[in-house]
Parts: structure tokens; C-alpha cells; sequence
């Protein structure tokens, strides 16, 4: 007797068919209905190798975690939250991207429209304060210029515009009247620049001229003096028609400083700082000087360009510390620290613009170029080189220029080569 349930083959899978399937001749049991079917998600898996690289995962309809294909997710609680959708949280507006190309060209043209302004309010600016006084149109009898660009640069003691407090600080004396301690004749040219230092006591023929302002023409007599006695007897005019016709040099442009302009020119940029040999005094200058590095004052460093009884070569000495002193100034005042500090920058400019006497042709570009000349020379700076016009004696305590030696100097201006002349 079989054990099996009836209408159940004794044979799995045999051919004829029993059980619960098609054709059976038993009832289907009431629990056996088939269930619908429900598609669950299939895992996404990862291409196994040997197979094609363009596998794609299968297709996530969003049914398991409630979300609509499609639309943004904002979180809970509605409105006010933040979510990970496809737009900006409810209620907020989306700020656009920094357009930094835009940015930087406004910011360009800002700063290049206040470095313009400024440059060009500063131009008319120093402009109006140059004092164009000297006239060398009122000079006769001038030499046919060179190459190159040839300045005659004076300092006066002049005291004009000095408190009798300020006088005595600075031992200038009350005598009235203008008087010259410092000549030099600036060449500027394509081979280098060279400045020559004119001593005061050079012995120097008097030409024939016309008064500045008079008008009046004096012929020459053939009278010798001191070179400074030229600018004390008719000024300017006068001193640059004795230098042409004494050495056959045209001068271009004049320049011309007095005592308190030049210490207050020190004073705006801090002091200059100098490195003395050896120390000195004088009396009549007010100098009272140690060997060694120190910073002078415009009180100082007056006393210090003017000194000439302390020393044996007397005015030769002073020409040279007066060009060592002038390089130094230049290059402090052409220093970052003052060009880039407008608070050290703009009183310097005007202490020196207020009391320079100037041609009426200088230009600005003129004076900057005499500047940046000036530093060079004596500074080390490109081919500069410094002199004194070269001597060959005294007559009458008064120094004799080398007149072959001063002829070859001026032949070397004219032609803008570079100077082979040596001075004392």
C-alpha cells in the first residue's frame, strides 16, 4: 500500500501528470492560488570582467523611497527647510556667480584713473611753483650749442624769506644782498653725465654784457675778478655770460638755490646720512663734525657744503664735499621710502620748488632730468663722473683754469663723447 497522497504520482517529474496541475482530475486545494506577483528592485551590481563595459544599472522608478521621478525633495517640514532638489530652498531667491572678469576691469580702470588724476594734479601742481626769474634771452654774444644738455647750477646764500632767529641757527650772517658759494656746470648726455664743480675763487675775465635790468650794454674792459663777483654785480645773466665766454660752453638751462631752501629740503626727507673721513670745525660755517657715519640736519649739512677755512685746499675741498653731499640728498629723496610716502614726498617737492629760481624755458621734464643727473654722477650710479674744471696755478690768490685741458672738456661736451679730462 503506497504511503503517497492520493492523486499524487509515486514518480517526481514522471510523465503522466498528477497533483494540482493542469488536467488533474483533484479539486485544487483552496490554499494553493497563485499570489500576484511583485516586481522587487534589483540590486545594481558591477560589471564583472569579461563582459560588456556599457553596462547600465537598472532603472530606479523611486517606488521604495516614496519620491515622485522628477520632482525636488525639500525635507520636512515644508517651506523653511533646505533640501537636496533641483532648486533653491522655498521662499529664497538664487544669487548669481561673482562676475570676477568684470570685477577686475573696473578695479583696473579705477586704479589707473586715480594714478592719471593724481600724476596730473601733481604736474600743474609743481608747475606753478617754479619760479622762472632768470631770462637768458638778456645774455649776448652766446656760443652755438652741442649735443647733449648743459645746466649751470648755483647756490646762493641768499636769505630772503629767513626769520633773524633762522639766520643765526644757521650762521648765514645778515649781510643784504645775494652772493654765490657753489657753482657747478651739469652735462648731460648720451655717454654719460658729468657734473663740474666752478670754484668760487676762479680767476675769470669779465665780458662784455647787457645789464638785466637796465638794459644797458657794458663793454669789456678786460677787467679780472673772482667768478662769484659776476653774479654779485649783475645777477644770473651776467654770471652765465662770464662762464660761456670763458670757457666757449653754452649753457642751457639755469638753476638756483638759496640757504634756507636747501636745509629745509633736508629737513623734509629726515636728514641725509653721510660717512665723514675725518672730523672738522669751523666757525664761520657753524661745522662741528666727527669722523664716521651720521645723519645730517638742514642746519648741519649746510654748515657742512659751506665749510672751506677748515681745510688746506680750501675751496677745492668744499667743491668736492659739496658733490658728495648733493649725491647723497638725490638719492634720498629718489628713494622708495620717500617717493612712495606722499607725506615725505610733497613737502620735499615744495620745500624745493618754493625756493628754486629757475630759466624760463626749465620745463619740469628739464628739472627732472637735472635731478636724476645729479644723481648719478657722484652716486656710482650708470657712468656719471664728478670734477673740478681743472687748474694749472694762482695769479693773485685767485685760481687759473687749464685753459688746453678746459677747451678739450668743452670740445667733449660739444660732441657728447665721453670725458677723459681729469681736475684737480
Amino acid at each position: 500500500m503506497s504511503d503517497w497522497p492520493e492523486g499524487r504520482s509515486d514518480r517526481q517529474g514522471g510523465g503522466s501528470r498528477g497533483g494540482y496541475g493542469r488536467g488533474s482530475a483533484n479539486a485544487r486545494p483552496e490554499g494553493a492560488r497563485v499570489m500576484p506577483h511583485v516586481q522587487r528592485p534589483v540590486p545594481q551590481q558591477q560589471p564583472q570582467p569579461g563582459y560588456d563595459d556599457t553596462y547600465e544599472p537598472p532603472y530606479d522608478s523611486g517606488y521604495n523611497t516614496g519620491q515622485v521621478y522628477g520632482q525636488p525633495n525639500h525635507g520636512q517640514g515644508g517651506g523653511g527647510g533646505g533640501g537636496d532638489g533641483y532648486g533653491p530652498p522655498a521662499g529664497r531667491t538664487a544669487r548669481p556667480a561673482p562676475n570676477w572678469r568684470k570685477r577686475i576691469k573696473w578695479t583696473a580702470i579705477t586704479v589707473v584713473t586715480v594714478v592719471v588724476v593724481t600724476s596730473v594734479s601733481t604736474y600743474f601742481w609743481a608747475d606753478s611753483k617754479l619760479h622762472r626769474d632768470v631770462d637768458l634771452s638778456k645774455v649776448i654774444d652766446r656760443p652755438e650749442g652741442g649735443d647733449g644738455t648743459n645746466y649751470l647750477i648755483v647756490g646762493t646764500d641768499s636769505r630772503e624769506g629767513m626769520s633773524d632767529e633762522q639766520k643765526k641757527e644757521l650762521h648765514t650772517g645778515s649781510a643784504k644782498g645775494k652772493r654765490t658759494d657753489t657753482m657747478m656746470i651739469l652735462h648731460v648726455g648720451g655717454n654719460g653725465d658729468t657734473l663740474v664743480s666752478l670754484p668760487r675763487d676762479s680767476n675769470v675775465t669779465i665780458p662784455s654784457f647787457k645789464g638785466a635790468e637796465s638794459g644797458k650794454l657794458y663793454p669789456a674792459t678786460g677787467r679780472q675778478t673772482k667768478l662769484n663777483a659776476a653774479y654779485a654785480e649783475d645777477g644770473p645773466e651776467l654770471l652765465v655770460r662770464t662762464v660761456e665766454a670763458n670757457t666757449g660752453l653754452r649753457i642751457d638751462h639755469y638753476a638756483e638755490i638759496g640757504f634756507g631752501g636747501f636745509a629745509s629740503i633736508v629737513d623734509a626727507v629726515g636728514g641725509v646720512e653721510m660717512n665723514l673721513k675725518e672730523g672738522f670745525k669751523d666757525k664761520w660755517s657753524g661745522a662741528d663734525f666727527k669722523a664716521g657715519k651720521q645723519t645730517l640736519t638742514g642746519q648741519q649739512a649746510l654748515a657742512f657744503v659751506r665749510t672751506r677755512h677748515a681745510f688746506a685746499a680750501s675751496d677745492l675741498q668744499r667743491t668736492k664735499n659739496q658733490q658728495a653731499f648733493l649725491a647723497a640728498l638725490a638719492h634720498k629723496v629718489a628713494s622708495p621710502t620717500t617717493v612712495m610716502n606722499p607725506f615725505k614726498l610733497y613737502p620735499t617737492l615744495g620745500a624745493g620748488l618754493d625756493s628754486l629760481v629757475v630759466d624760463k624755458d626749465m620745463s619740469l621734464w628739464n628739472l627732472a632730468s637735472m635731478f636724476m643727473a645729479m644723481k648719478s654722477v657722484s652716486g656710482g650710479d650708470g657712468d656719471g663722473k664728478s670734477m673740478n674744471m681743472p687748474t694749472s696755478g694762482s695769479v693773485g690768490g685767485n685760481l687759473l683754469w687749464d685753459k688746453t685741458k678746459v677747451k678739450q672738456l668743452v670740445d667733449q661736451f660739444n660732441n657728447d663723447e665721453k670725458v677723459t679730462v681729469s681736475g684737480n
